[in-house]
């Protein structure tokens, strides 16, 4: 970082001696440097625009220093920045000196200040922000891709739903807040039906067009609070959750299959009809807790069943 890129802030609450502090820095080429005559004034002056490095007096009447330096800390923790700070006083023994760094100062520097000093200092500060700040964005762009890939991870791509590994998730989530607070969890398993039939006379282009239809029509008729899921093939997954119920809802679930099927779906090959069937299983709150894993094989059974007698129905 150049010094004319190093933005300076300098505190004193003598404006005889801030100015002298800034021509000084002028003097060594510092020249993006704002001034503040107290630790309220500097705090505003951070809030508006981030510097690089603060150099502080430590004694001044509304706010020493110190409690200046806690308050950049948090000012920087919001703005997930970091600022060097410099606290400049006339007291120079050892004891302040470790005081002021427990307080989180990042150097320490005793009156009058002398010119090559403070140019190795400020070079020194300018590091110090720089390396912290690259730090920052960093972890902040490393955070960024792992939120990205958690979502890749957990959504089908063809249809923007949220996968097997998705509706795993909540439904042990679910589960045990309902085995917690009451109500019941119910857990529908819905397969569309002859759907191999649509891949082998029309191809699976066509056959994509359907599921990502299909999967439209699905989110659309649950509620907000639902969980839809694609978990394979042309199998989704809907997860429901009635806290003052013990029950499950057949309407529901009746009225999402009529949703699914109530018009055709328009294709590239033409409009094609299409039904659905679905297994429904529940838990109720009091009974045993089942795994994720049994309630979704309690599903599959029901859905299986559908499926025998006739299709476009739900079994539970």
């Amino acid at each position: 970082m150049s010094r004319n890129d190093l933005a300076i802030v300098v505190v004193d609450d003598m404006p005889l001696a801030c100015e002298a502090t800034c021509l000084l820095l002028e003097s060594i080429d510092y020249l993006n440097v704002r001034t503040a005559y107290s630790a309220s004034q500097a705090l505003a002056l951070l809030i508006e625009r981030p510097a690089d490095v603060v150099l502080t007096d430590w004694n001044m009447p509304e706010m020493d220093g110190l409690e200046l330096t806690r308050r950049i800390r948090q000012v920087d923790e919001d703005a997930n920045h970091y600022t060097s700070i410099i606290m400049v006083t006339a007291t120079d023994n050892l004891e302040s000196m470790l005081l002021a760094f427990q307080h989180g100062i990042d150097d320490y520097m005793t009156k009058p200040l002398r010119k090559q000093e403070l140019a190795a200092r400020l070079h020194a500060a300018g590091r110090i922000a720089g390396l912290q700040n690259r730090l920052i964005d960093t972890a902040q762009t490393l955070d960024a891709h792992n939120k990205q890939l958690q979502e890749l991870a957990t959504t089908d791509p063809l249809t923007g739903l949220g996968n097997r590994r998705y509706l795993q998730t909540h439904l042990d989530a679910i589960l045990a807040e309902t085995m917690a607070r009451g109500g019941v969890a119910c857990l529908a398993l819905i397969d569309l039906d002859h759907f191999k039939v649509i891949n082998d006379t029309h191809g699976h282009g066509v056959g994509d067009e359907v599921l990502v239809a299909a999967a439209r029509r699905l989110h659309r008729a649950a509620r907000p609070t639902d969980i839809v899921a694609r978990i394979g093939g042309e199998e989704f997954a809907v997860i429901m959750h009635y806290p003052k119920m013990n029950r499950c809802h057949t309407e529901a679930f009746e009225r999402i299959l009529h949703d699914i099927g109530q018009h055709p779906i328009k294709t590239t090959a033409g409009d094609i009809f299409l039904t659905a069937s679905a297994g429904v299983c529940d838990y109720v709150s009091g009974g045993a807790l089942p795994t994720p894993e049994a309630l979704i094989n309690c599903a599959d059974i029901k859905l299986y069943q559908a499926k025998a007698q006739g299709r476009n129905r739900v079994v539970f």
